[in-house]
């Protein structure tokens, strides 16, 4: 039986059983009506005070003698007849008219006067300062009513409900998710076992005089499945589980964010055990130590969330959970041993790994026998949980579309190929000269990974435009996973990088601008091989490059004084001077090659890496023997 999120495991509601209610809102409302209420009446009053007449009706009630009162204001004139004087006085009514501009008003009311009128006296008994300070009374009496439920308030630690925590509160089967939902994270699965066991069974922890961590964090690129892992752990556990992001204690008013994380482990006690999970908590515990100056805002959040975590004991079963993919922005104090002190990796998937994943978001998808998920885990390198995840949707999504009613390895393999690199843009039309310059270019690529000792292998190449912008691509598919390169093995890839502008050189003697990305990531990996890797002669063993953020886009900013960083630039051109130089003559001794397959491709558009290699195989080697060597 599924139960109530805002009850916790004894049937209670965790506010005591009163439902919070918005008295705030309801005193508004109230003043606002009151005020509307009373301007309405005021404005009833008045109109039925005075009724307007024509100044005409005036000089002839004058002339007539039948006035009893006048009074003469600035702009206008307000008189009682004899007859409505006589009336009772709940009855009476007076009228106004406007003042002629240059009227003698004095002589005026010397005239009434001299006929035995009542001049300049109020005529109806004026109201309007009673029900003004009527309204002033009430409006004073609801702000005094609103500040005193502030008050109130505040003694909870939340003014009117702006510091009052938005955590989300799941159980068990609310989050669906467990173990067997997160695969490919089999080490960090390990690691919060301990976590869940101990909530199962806290006695033969305490008994042996052992604490559980207070709180763990979850460190690795985004897409990994940190989020994923944290609710697997509250399904696994069958406790409450709080879920927030770092931003939402992010507040515009000094002491709200502080007061939500009180609100916050205030709820969580009331439910213990529990687990607490704080995503992207980088955006509250960012390091205090900022030289462009603190935020007292973010500080004093940071101050209470570290005072609550210090605040209760590991034995009350409350475990705080936290992901992030900028550990090193972190303050050092929440780091520290007792608070967030075990950190967690969630790295990118391994081959095996990556077919786990691939199985569980598979579970639902029809697939059809020809479907190789392991060739898939190998073409993908690199690609997280969540990438994967939008593959698999995407070869399901296409199935469809092709009115088909289950998944086959052509939608798997094409979908990766469109997560790369798009889809096909079917209305674009080269010229015969742009078809052939694309086609020597990415056949310069692939024959160097063919004829190259320590290249990936080629799966496909395509000169096909796509929407990513590439107006053709070469594909390489790893044999195996590997963690280590060898410096022979990145000369390679750095030849591969140049091998179409190189042909492009050779063929035409032009350089296109369809060699930029190439170019770009020539240019980066070469600059990691000196000023990370140590494979420069020129500076040894140094490594000037420091790496900013290594669970996101991993992009290295230079550490060093000017003259070193002149250095990494020359060594940097030396080494891509020197490898495109290579490239060129491997090409040039196997220029009837690059022929030979251009012109199949040209023919086909698309060829396989079986069908490159069957070129390669069948033609005469006597140029590949003596082919360059790669230098160490």
């Amino acid at each position: 039986m599924e139960k109530d999120p805002s009850q916790n495991r004894n049937g209670k509601d965790p506010s005591g059983g009163k439902k919070p209610k918005n008295n705030m809102l309801v005193a508004l409302v109230i003043t606002v009506v009151v005020v509307l209420l009373i301007s309405s009446l005021y404005n009833t009053i008045s109109k039925s005070r005075y009724q307007e007449a024509d100044y005409n009706d005036f000089l002839e009630a004058k002339e007539n003698g039948q006035l009893a009162e006048v009074e003469i204001q600035s702009d206008r004139l307000i008189y009682m007849t004899k007859e409505e004087a006589e009336k009772p006085a709940g009855q009476q009514k007076a009228f106004f008219t406007g003042l002629p501009q240059g009227g003698d008003t004095m002589a005026l009311a010397a005239e009434l006067a001299a006929q035995g009128v009542v001049v300049n006296r109020l005529i109806v008994e004026d109201n309007s300062a009673i029900m003004m300070l009527l309204s002033y009374a009430l409006m004073l009496g609801a702000v005094f009513l609103l500040m005193n439920m502030l008050t109130r308030r505040l003694g909870d630690g939340a003014m009117g409900g702006f510091g009052k925590s938005t955590a989300k509160v799941y159980m068990e089967k609310q989050t669906g998710v467990t173990f067997k939902d997160v695969a490919g994270q089999d080490e960090a699965k390990e690691s919060l076992q301990e976590i869940i066991d101990f909530l199962h069974d806290p006695g033969k922890y305490t008994e042996i005089g052992a604490k559980l961590p207070k709180g763990a964090l979850l460190v690795g690129s985004p897409g990994t499945g940190k989020t994923l892992l944290a609710k697997a752990v509250a399904g696994e556990a069958n406790v409450p589980f709080f879920s927030m992001s770092g931003s939402d204690f992010v507040e515009m008013f000094v002491g709200m964010g502080a007061s939500r994380v009180r609100d916050l482990f205030k709820e969580a006690a009331k439910v213990a055990p529990c687990i607490i999970f704080i995503d992207e908590i980088d955006a509250v515990g960012r390091s205090r130590d900022n030289r462009m100056g603190s935020n007292t805002e973010q500080e004093q959040t940071l101050n209470q969330l570290l005072n609550e975590i210090d605040g209760f004991e590991s034995t009350k079963g409350i475990v705080c959970l936290a992901a992030t993919n900028r550990p090193e922005i972190l303050d050092k104090a929440l780091l520290r041993p007792g608070r967030f002190d075990r950190r967690i990796i969630v790295d990118r998937p391994n081959l095996q790994g990556r077919l786990d994943t691939l199985k569980v978001h598979t579970r639902k998808i029809k697939l059809s026998d020809d479907v190789d998920l392991k060739k898939l885990a190998q073409a993908t390198a690199g690609a997280v949980g969540a990438d994967l995840a939008n593959l698999v949707n995407e070869a399901a999504l296409r199935a469809v579309r092709k009115g088909r009613k289950m998944v086959n390895q052509e939608d798997l393999l094409v979908s990766f190929e469109t997560v790369i690199a798009g889809t096909e843009k079917k209305n674009t039309v080269l010229t015969d000269t742009e078809k052939r310059l694309v086609a020597y270019h990415e056949v310069g690529h692939a024959l160097v990974a063919a004829l190259e000792k320590h290249a990936q292998p080629v799966s496909k190449i395509t000169i096909v435009p796509h929407t990513s912008g590439a107006l053709g691509y070469t594909m390489q598919m790893p044999e195996e996973e590997k963690y280590l390169h060898t410096n022979q093995e990145l000369v390679t890839e750095l030849k591969m990088l140049v091998g179409g502008r190189a042909a492009e050189q050779i063929v035409f003697g032009v350089q296109t601008t369809g060699a930029a990305n190439d170019i770009q990531r020539a240019t980066a990996l070469a600059r990691n091989m000196i000023a990370q890797y140590g494979m420069s002669e020129a500076l040894g063993l140094m490594a000037p490059a420091t790496v900013a953020h290594q669970y996101l886009d991993g992009q290295a900013y230079m550490d060093c004084s000017q003259e070193t960083s002149a250095t990494v630039d020359r060594a940097i051109r030396e080494l891509l001077d020197r490898v495109y130089a290579q490239t060129k003559e491997l090409l040039t001794k196997n220029r009837s090659l690059l022929d030979e397959i251009s012109e199949y491709l040209l023919a086909k558009e698309t060829i396989t890496g079986d069908e490159l290699m069957a070129y390669v195989n069948a033609a005469d080697r006597p140029a590949l023997e003596e082919g360059v060597q790669e230098e160490g």
